[in-house]
């Protein structure tokens, strides 16, 4: 009886062995990795000149399109500097009038003359020579329309800086700015994510790395939603951890689900090669 008993003991032991080398097996198959939902097309936004905030058009959750107007400048610097440009076109153009006038005076009084049969007379040979500095005088004055008008071309693109455009489409997660403040270039003002171009960054021991390979297919889920869905290692940047002795791994994704967002967690399964 207690040799059958025994043999009955060796045999669930034998069982039992046998069902936790399958499962331990079955579990080294796939390598567990944590990591951080993130977007990779996220962009500063900042003054290029300093001045007043003078309106605000879009806050924190709000949607943006390229090219929408995300606040304005005031300054009154480029004001002034914008007047005088225009003044100077102003002031170039009635040069170039006043030589034109004189221009066709000369030669009214050139074709009297000439009817006249005054043509070898001193005071002809006199506006000749008063009609060569008058168009002197008019190509110099046409000069100075030209170096009007490229300044007042670069005052306006200046000026259309003092509007503050969003690069790309995407969502403001970040406003550091009121009306009435005071901002500079290099200043934070906002942050605008893309929610489109989605990844996920995560950390690996040095010693899985040997398990992991560019391009190689993974599961991912997002254990907040109860999302699954499959992604694509992009990328193992080469710089490892010193204090942890880990690398990061890139992985594109695709989310299918309007819900994912920069900052979840995630959870990918990478496939582990038999023979390694």
């Amino acid at each position: 009886m207690f040799k059958l008993e025994t043999g009955k003991c060796m045999r669930y032991k034998f069982l039992i062995l046998v069902i936790f080398a399958l499962c331990a097996d079955t579990f080294a198959m796939e390598l567990p990795v944590t990591g951080t939902v993130v977007s990779y097309n996220q962009k500063m936004i900042g003054p290029r000149y300093m001045g007043y905030v003078k309106n605000i058009y879009f806050d924190i959750g709000d949607e943006v399109k390229r090219e929408d107007t995300l606040f304005e400048i005031e300054s009154a610097e480029f004001d002034i500097l914008k007047n005088q440009a225009d003044l100077a076109l102003e002031q170039a153009e009635a040069i170039v009038d006043i030589y034109r006038t004189r221009m066709r005076s000369i030669k009214r009084e050139k074709s009297l003359m000439k009817s006249r049969g005054m043509v070898n007379s001193s005071d002809f040979e006199n506006l000749d020579m008063t009609a060569d500095n008058v168009v002197a005088g008019l190509a110099s004055a046409r000069v100075l329309v030209k170096n009007a008008a490229e300044k007042i071309k670069q005052i306006s693109t200046i000026t259309g800086y003092l509007e503050v455009k969003a690069p790309n489409d995407g969502i403001i997660v970040e406003k550091r700015i009121r009306v009435g403040d005071l901002v500079a270039p290099g200043m934070l003002s906002m942050i605008i994510v893309d929610l489109s171009h989605l990844q996920i960054e995560a950390q690996i021991a040095e010693s899985d790395l040997a398990y992991v390979k560019q391009y190689q297919r993974v599961k991912i889920t997002i254990p907040s939603l109860k999302h699954e869905t499959y992604g694509v290692i992009k990328s193992i940047v080469p710089s490892a951890n010193p204090m942890a002795h880990t690398f990061k791994i890139i992985v594109d994704f695709n989310k299918r689900n309007h819900m994912v967002f920069p900052g979840m967690y995630a959870k990918i399964l990478i496939n582990i090669d038999e023979k390694k």
